[in-house]
């Protein structure tokens, strides 16, 4: 049996030695989380790492109660929408594929063969993350999941309460209220409900047809930071508790999807 982390520091692979990582693969450890978010606008309230933030402690959180490992995280996404506010940073999705698919490559050199992509950054990520996870299950001989937290909320956020997917709404707000209270202005926060088009919900609960989404323009996202400072959707209708059902849902729906790869060939 692989070697359990005990603690916050004892999850992370940058925060642990080359030797410790040697011992935890001799003893059966061969599962890593690598989260994945996007430095970017979050509106008026929240600071422009909230996808990594997200994706990193639902990671570190899970990582504590199971038997892998964390890596650093891949702190940015893309994101040429909101190019249109300052402090946002996108990459061409090409690169993004390569540089996910070199980290697993590197980490199959060690026998790590398993793994979960924790994405914060939602649908706009989730293209290039299938992409770089398919050339690496067919290259690398490797399992990769994609764990994205819109989608695995689906079975909760209503009982919760949350309104429609959007941006830097009351689920991003309230997650971020349970996980890094003082880093939101929730004084600052300014509710800002798009027009609804009949054929686009990129909401994946929302059981109506629907076309495929395709980020927008900077120049689109403008007109909506004139009113709202960049958020689309009701922050004002988050709090704390929300969140922590909500984090409590992804982390335990994390855990079993650890679970079920642990079962896998070879364990």
């Amino acid at each position: 049996m692989a070697s359990k982390p005990q603690s916050g520091d004892k999850v992370l692979l940058h925060e642990r030695r080359w030797q410790e990582i040697q011992q935890f693969r001799d003893s059966g450890g061969n599962l890593a989380i690598i989260p994945v978010g996007s430095v970017e606008q979050h509106g008026f309230h929240l600071p422009l790492g909230t996808d990594s933030m997200v994706a990193i402690r639902v990671a570190q959180d899970a990582a504590q109660r199971t038997n892998v490992i964390v890596t650093p995280p891949l702190w940015f996404g893309w994101s040429p929408h909101h190019l249109a506010l300052p402090g946002t940073i996108s990459i061409r999705p090409q690169i993004l594929i390569e540089m996910l698919f070199d980290v697993l490559s590197s980490l199959a050199t060690h026998g790590f063969d398993r793994f979960v992509i924790v994405n914060g950054h939602r649908i706009v990520n989730i293209p290039w993350l299938q992409i770089s996870a398919e050339k690496a299950q067919r290259e690398l001989s490797v399992k990769v999941a994609i764990f994205d937290p819109a989608y695995m909320s689906k079975e909760i956020a209503d009982r919760i309460g949350f309104g429609e997917v959007g941006h830097a709404e009351e689920i991003e707000t309230s997650h971020m209220l349970h996980i890094m209270p003082h880093l939101v202005q929730m004084e600052k926060a300014r509710d800002y409900v798009l027009p609804e088009k009949k054929l686009y919900n990129i909401d994946p609960r929302i059981p109506k047809d629907t076309l495929c989404y395709v980020p927008g323009t900077a120049k689109d996202l403008r007109k909506i930071a004139k009113e709202s400072g960049g958020t689309s959707g009701r922050p004002s209708q988050a709090n704390a508790e929300k969140g922590k059902q909500l984090h409590e849902h992804l982390v335990a729906r994390l855990i079993e999807v650890i679970t079920e790869l642990n079962k896998g060939p070879g364990k």
